[in-house]
């Protein structure tokens, strides 16, 4: 039967812009379609106070790289654009520690570290993974402080990062596929990683796998949102798009494709795969669906001082470039922004105890504002805030969890949630809260400048925030136990496939992107070429 298309991929990011790789090899007729713009290198903003150019609200008029969710228990940080969360990333590639692999949610027949092995070593090569940072600046002497400081030296490292170090400034040929690729030029330390690199140092998915997938004639589709994946009664799916952010001339168009791969992003996936079900449009979807929902069990809080060190190049450097574990559970490493890439900061306020009720917790932060309302005023000021704070990112491999369900508020459909298996998704870390005392006291030792330890507002009420959002539309051994199977096609409906953040099944602890790349290659390795036999088993 005739379809558009043999492949449409929903999303482009670090799953979507592999399954566009590894199938257009196979000969595959693939579309990528992508809520959000197209970037080159000149297009992202020169600081994040370009509202347009840095923030997806497309409804109104901002098509950037940095989306923001709010759930109940959660407010979430990602991605948006041609290249999804690599667009505005640290670049930062850890692999997981053995918890990760030991969870009991993964399919009990294959040894998954094993597995896992080679496919993580393709999506090193790929993402151009420096092992460790090589540069030290304050940033980093202050991290390794506060790990002493802590007890914890041993623990310390430089990040592995994905970016083109090379001459700063330099453009040289593509260093990294024998010149397939797009020209490259050196880091600059400019400190905008998460904003967008102007540089074109940042190994984004434009400057790999989507620029090899489409010169070997994958298409991909730039400002189309999916809003509906149907089953076709004569085969395939029915995928239906429209403009993003068009308040009249919505431009819907339907393709038909024989199959569909979900790499919207954990929000974006779950979203639109709970749509399908409710509609009916997706008859045979998991009940699991929505449930071992994770957020890295994180927590982003900081310190900052009151005001610039005199030799704190605070912002200078790759966005994240050291860590340290507070325990054998806990992550953390330091965040920058570069030099006017300040709007962030709006998130931080006074850290205040989590496991008091919440008139307490406010009641802790006006104290705090009415006893030092000069230094409060000094430390909340936006003012050079990225070159006078250290943000602390901190990550957990914890067995807790969130269930995400859609309902309906003011005639729209939304994504909402509860807790879920295991413990607690946390409201607050007090490791974190160490870890920020600990990187405040170090950065007072260091430049005599009066600093504190900071927390979110969103935190104040008990709302963690995370970077990190995974699962929901997990692997399980069956309909049962997960959305997808082992080779992360969707049960119930063979033709569907999940690859992108939905499907990891637990809390890395560290950073995921590097885990949702290896697993995607690995689902894509098994994928059979165009018209021939395949090898996996049915469902």
């Amino acid at each position: 039967m005739e379809y558009d298309e043999d492949v449409v991929i929903v999303g482009s990011g670090f799953g979507g812009s592999v399954a566009a790789l590894r199938l257009v090899e196979k000969g595959y007729q693939v579309r990528v379609l992508e809520a959000g713009r197209r970037f080159e290198d000149d297009d992202f903003a020169k600081t994040s106070w370009n509202l347009r150019r840095y923030l997806w609200a497309p409804a109104l008029g901002c098509f950037g790289v940095q989306r923001i969710h709010r759930l109940p228990h959660a407010m979430i940080l990602a991605g948006a654009g041609v290249g999804g969360g690599s667009l505005n990333y640290a670049n930062t590639l850890y692999e997981p520690g053995d918890a990760f692999f030991a969870d009991r949610q993964w399919p009990s027949d294959t040894e998954w570290r094993s597995e896992l092995a080679p496919h993580y070593a393709t999506a090193k090569r790929m993402l151009g993974v420096v092992d460790r940072y090589p540069h030290t600046g304050p940033v980093e002497r202050i991290m390794a402080g506060a790990a002493a400081d802590l007890g914890v030296s041993d623990t310390f490292r430089q990040a592995p990062v994905g970016v083109f170090l090379g001459m700063p400034g330099v453009t040289v040929p593509d260093p990294f596929f024998d010149g397939e690729g797009p020209e490259r030029t050196g880091c600059t330390l400019c400190g905008n990683c998460m904003v967008g690199c102007r540089v074109g140092a940042k190994n984004t998915l434009m400057k790999n796998y989507l620029a090899l997938a489409e010169r070997r004639g994958a298409v991909i589709e730039p400002l189309r949102t999916v809003t509906e994946v149907r089953e076709d009664p004569r085969g395939g799916y029915l995928v239906t798009t429209q403009t993003s952010g068009a308040w009249i001339r919505r431009r819907r168009r339907t393709i038909r494709a024989e199959q569909v791969v979900f790499a919207a992003g954990t929000w974006g996936t779950q979203k639109l795969l709970h749509r399908m079900k409710a509609s009916g449009a997706l008859p045979r979807l998991s009940d699991a669906l929505g449930h071992l929902t994770r957020t890295n069990s994180e927590a982003l809080d900081g310190a900052v001082a009151v005001r610039v060190p005199d030799a704190g190049e605070y912002a200078h450097g790759v966005a994240i470039t050291t860590s340290f574990h507070v325990d054998e559970r806990t992550h953390v490493e330091n965040v920058r922004y570069g030099p006017g890439s300040n709007l962030m900061g709006a998130l931080a306020t006074v850290l205040v105890p989590g496991d008091r009720s919440l008139p307490r917790r406010i009641g802790a932060l006006l104290g705090q504002v009415i006893r030092h309302p000069i230094r409060q005023l000094r430390l909340s000021s936006l003012h050079h805030w990225s070159e006078r704070g250290i943000i602390a990112l901190v990550m957990q491999n914890a067995d807790n969890s969130l269930t995400l369900s859609l309902r309906r508020r003011f005639g729209r459909e939304v994504l909402t949630s509860r807790q879920g298996h295991g413990e607690p998704n946390p409201s607050y870390l007090p490791q974190a809260h160490r870890a920020s005392s600990a990187i405040a006291a170090r950065m007072q030792a260091e430049t005599g400048v009066p600093s504190e330890p900071r927390g979110s507002w969103p935190e104040v009420f008990g709302i963690p925030m995370t970077a990190h959002f995974l699962g929901g539309a997990v692997i399980g051994a069956s309909a049962k136990d997960g959305v997808i199977d082992a080779h992360h096609r969707v049960w119930g409906h063979p033709g569907l496939h999940v690859v992108d953040g939905a499907a990891v099944p637990a809390n890395p602890g560290v950073n995921p992107s590097l885990t949702i790349t290896a697993m995607a290659e690995r689902a894509l390795s098994h994928w059979p070429h165009k018209g021939g036999p395949d090898q996996r088993p049915a469902q």
